[in-house]
């Protein structure tokens, strides 16, 4: 065997960049959707333990909708790349350009095994250009394959060095390629197939036996003529070895995927559920299939289920002559290779053997899988096939009469295969453009109008999106997944008798359900999220409700361990006002997957909507625990421990609204909050400076705006908040509580009685019952010196609000300044009581607002408090004389404790209001990815 030098492998290297530079441009497409973006895997907040319990999609093995893709090595890269650059796609492409090149080096040096240097270059070259592996190289998830491929030369070069002098054994070969066998399994299934390979090279190529030599061998043994030779005890011993540690390698994946195949529907691959003779007719056909997409890849599309490939269902089927014609030039080559001893048979016997091995696991034969033709799992049987061909050119490049034609026809196919990889890879940029141009190929497969339909949707191109989704349907009538996208699109276009229409067909087309028989193996799991989409969509209508529930039942009866049913239905139930069972359901929800930060977040809710507000912070932090960038628990747990009262969890209660406005800097909410902190640690800069920001990034935002006013007026900065009331007011003319306060400063602090006057009469206006608006016009009278008006004012207010004592003093303050006047007219008594009161003055009422503004993105449901007549009052000073029964000083402590009471209350009732109730953040369409696993 011999070495490669430098300038091979940097010719290598080169080629490849130049191929795949473009793939680095590309996005994150397909199966890159579930396998990188929806991976939770990846982060670095799960376990690495984890990686070895679930399958390639991050779904857990044990359960039954895992598609049993075992390959955590391969998902541990992708977490390597997530350490260094998250969700930048660019660094995952180059990750994959690079494993390539070294797969292509290492397999320039196993060529050398079988073909001279110039023939090994070329086959190399070939393998690094070829247009199959775009889909290995450009789409991340590919590097199965690719990692896959490293172990699988790699082991296959160890087992090459397992034969020392005098056909002696070297066992340190054999051990490590069981170790790389092992590790190529564990990046990708196929990996263990090498093992065949090596028992092949062993018996033909390193003991050097042809077919006929060792059936004459075999055959003197049996019949007594001959001891079995040494040589071939050595290569007994040998492959026993390897032909137990593979055993034990499938044990232990049998194991893994506890005894269960993944669970396929007739969508992912047809011919798998067809009858005899069409299933066995079919698969037949897919090979010389897959062979011409090695031989001409000029038409590659990325998913070959549903109807790319017709069912060949008679005999008399044209495409059997493929077929038959395959098979006849593979039997050909295999006798010839396997029948006549020399070079040239030995190398086209590993070129076979690389070409049909590795494909194994993808042919149908043993197990059905989940697609069709697969061009990624081309990338290791590409490797026999270039050895085939550049031995077919040295055969060829060898007559001078064809040397220069050969060199010609070479050069074309490689440049222009080049050519064709580069102009691929763009294909992979976006997911708009991989389904158009597999639409370009194939217009018989619904899943890719599907999911050019899925890419307009992203793009909220909902009108363009429903014409591909209906022309999937017209494609595949019986594709539910079709009907659900054209039921979610109308949705989203509020055209909602359509899309009921659309779901109910959907709905119609699942598998009933029969007695004794296994529902969830006859149906793809995904499909039963028509059951959640409908009822999502009919909950709107508060009278079908109960409808929706038992739709959500139904689906958790087929299958119990439907995850999103529970979370559905469990924010349904709360609707309902049932939050016990929303509690049972969320709990049953968490049994199935504990590590999920959103159920975490979502049972806090219903804590607070059982008022058990240390389980809902509990539940918060949990969830932080196991996200700490959860932005609704960063925010809604901040807000809960600001309102417990507890000013030892004021600090952390800070640090995460800061940690929110880091995760959110847009939205106004989190300043606004720090700002109500700090307002509460009586930091009124910094409050001050809070509001501002959040006023800056949301102009009219009511809160804030009130609350940056009322804080000047508490600070001794009244006219610094009348431009703010007024900015206020201009968005809120029916602002009330910023009616009082400006009414208030008008009077107090300008002297304009006139201006706060017509305050008060507009609050009266809009809410003649709002009694401390009308206690304050009452004020007005009083400082217009129309007592018998403000003691007429004041009775009326008091019949609103007959137990509140402020007014009642202040009534009694008019009566004595009206008996020192002189009035001649009787003060009416509404309550029959009156108290001697002494004074000249009344204040104003002034009022605290600290409710947030509703946020669509947030849980925490309004609550309908009771208290909130009470807690619109703030006190203001209070220059009343003392009462025949109370002092001075003890109305001021009584007001002053009052004060701090009606605080408390306003500020539970603006963690009650903070938020709205969207659907519990789970509550959407189901849009599950449509994806070709392998």
């Amino acid at each position: 065997m011999a070495d490669i030098n430098l300038k091979e492998i940097a010719l290598i290297v080169g080629v490849v960049t130049a191929c795949y530079w473009n793939s680095l441009f590309c996005g994150f497409v397909f199966d890159d959707v579930s396998a990188i973006l929806d991976n939770k895997d990846l982060h670095p907040s799960t376990p690495l333990k984890t990686l070895f319990q679930n399958d390639f999609w991050g779904t857990p093995m044990s359960e039954e909708r895992s598609h049993k893709s075992y390959r955590p090595l391969t998902v541990l890269t992708f977490r390597l790349n997530y350490l260094f650059s998250e969700l930048k796609p660019m660094s995952y492409h180059l990750l994959n350009m690079i494993f390539h090149a070294v797969v292509s080096v290492i397999f320039l040096k196993v060529c050398k095994l079988f073909l001279d240097n110039r023939s090994s270059m070329i086959a190399s070259l070939l393998f690094a250009v070829h247009p199959i592996h775009t889909e290995a190289v450009t789409g991340v998830v590919g590097r199965a394959e690719l990692l896959s491929s490293i172990f699988f030369l790699a082991a296959f070069l160890s087992y090459t060095k397992s034969k020392g002098p005098d056909n002696s054994i070297v066992w340190t070969p054999i051990a490590l390629t069981v170790v790389l066998v092992a590790v190529a399994t564990l990046c990708k299934e196929q990996g263990i197939t090498v093992v065949g390979i090596c028992c092949v090279y062993e018996v033909f190529i390193a003991q050097g036996y042809t077919l006929p030599l060792l059936w004459t061998t075999v055959g003197q043994f049996f019949r007594g003529k001959s001891s079995i030779p040494f040589s071939m005890l050595q290569t007994l011993i040998k492959l026993i070895v390897l032909m137990f540690s593979t055993l034990l390698l499938v044990v232990i994946r049998v194991q893994v995927i506890q005894s269960q195949l993944p669970v396929f529907t007739r969508f992912d691959n047809p011919a798998a559920v067809s009858p005899t003779p069409t299933r066995q007719l079919t698969f037949n056909y897919l090979l010389p299939l897959n062979a011409w997409l090695l031989l001409n890849p000029s038409e590659l599309c990325c998913d070959w289920t549903m109807g790319t490939i017709p069912l060949i269902e008679s005999f008399l089927d044209i495409r059997n002559l493929a077929t038959f014609t395959f098979f006849c030039f593979l039997g050909a080559l295999g006798v010839f290779s396997l029948r006549y001893p020399g070079d040239s048979s030995k190398t086209v016997l590993m070129a076979l053997c690389l070409m049909a091995l590795p494909f194994i696991p993808a042919s149908n034969l043993f197990f059905p899988v989940g697609f069709v033709v697969a061009e990624r799992v081309l990338y290791v049987p590409s490797m026999g096939f270039c050895i085939l061909v550049a031995h077919g050119w040295q055969k060829i490049s060898n007559k001078s009469v064809l040397k220069k034609l050969s060199w010609v026809c070479l050069s074309m196919v490689i440049f222009t295969h080049a050519l064709k990889t580069l102009h691929r890879n763009w294909d992979w940029e976006s997911e708009y453009t991989l389904f158009m141009s597999a639409l370009k190929v194939n217009k018989n497969n619904a899943k890719l109008w599907n999911n050019v339909g899925h890419a307009l949707e992203n793009e909220k191109n909902f009108e363009r999106a429903l014409k591909y989704f209906l022309q999937a349907t017209h494609v595949q009538p019986d594709d539910i997944g079709a009907h659900m996208n054209v039921g979610r699109t109308y949705k989203n276009l509020n055209r909602t008798k359509e899309a009921e229409e659309s779901y109910m067909m959907a709905k119609s087309l699942m598998p009933q359900i029969i007695p004794g028989k296994k529902y969830a193996a006859r149906i793809a799991p995904n499909h039963l999220n028509v059951y959640i989409n409908l009822a999502n969509l009919i909950r709107a209508n508060e009278s079908r409700l109960e409808e929706a529930d038992q739709l959500y039942r139904q689906a958790i009866s087929m299958r119990p361990d439907f995850k999103q049913a529970y979370i559905s239905r469990g924010e349904l139930l709360l609707k309902m006002n049932k939050p016990l069972k929303a509690k049972e359901a969320y709990l049953k929800a968490l049994e199935l997957d504990r590590n999920n930060a959103d159920l975490w977040y979502n049972l806090a809710i219903v804590h607070i909507e059982l008022k058990e507000p240390n389980e809902a912070l509990k539940n918060f932090n949990r969830a932080l625990e196991l996200n700490p960038k959860h932005k609704l628990a960063l925010f809604n747990s901040a807000i809960l421990m600001q309102e417990s009262g507890e000013v030892k969890l004021r600090p952390e209660a800070r640090k995460r609204l800061l940690s929110y406005i880091n995760e959110e800097p847009q939205d106004a909410n989190g300043y606004f909050n720090l700002g109500m902190l700090a307002m509460d640690d009586k930091k009124d800069s910094e409050a001050e400076m809070w509001m501002k920001k959040a006023i800056k990034l949301q102009a009219d935002f009511r809160s804030a705006l009130f609350n940056l006013a009322l804080l000047y007026s508490q600070t001794a900065k009244e006219l610094m908040a009348l431009p703010i009331l007024e900015e206020l007011l201009r968005h809120y003319p029916d602002h009330i509580k910023g009616l009082i306060l400006k009414g208030d400063i008008l009077m107090n602090q300008k002297k304009d009685i006139l201006g706060a006057k017509k305050c008060f009469e507009k609050i009266l206006e809009m809410d003649p019952s709002n009694v401390q608006g009308k206690h304050n016009l009452c004020v007005v009278y009083f400082e217009e010196k129309d007592l018998l008006k403000a003691e007429r004012c004041l009775v009326e207010t008091l019949a609103l609000a007959p137990h509140e004592e402020y007014i009642q003093r202040h009534l009694n303050i008019v009566r004595d300044k009206i008996s020192s006047s002189g009035f001649a007219e009787q003060p009416v008594s509404p309550a029959g009581k009156t108290s001697g009161v002494e004074g000249d003055k009344i204040p104003t009422e002034n009022v605290k607002e600290v409710r947030s503004e509703p946020r669509p993105t947030q849980i925490i449901k309004p609550s309908d408090n009771k208290s909130q007549s009470k807690s619109n009052k703030l006190l203001g000073k209070n220059t009343d004389k003392e009462t025949p029964h109370k002092t001075t000083k003890e109305i001021k402590e009584i007001e002053k404790k009052r004060v701090a009471a009606l605080k408390r209350l306003e500020e539970i009732e603006r963690i009650l209001n903070v938020t709205t109730a969207p659907g519990m953040n789970w509550i959407k369409d189901v849009q599950e990815p449509e994806r070709t696993l392998n």
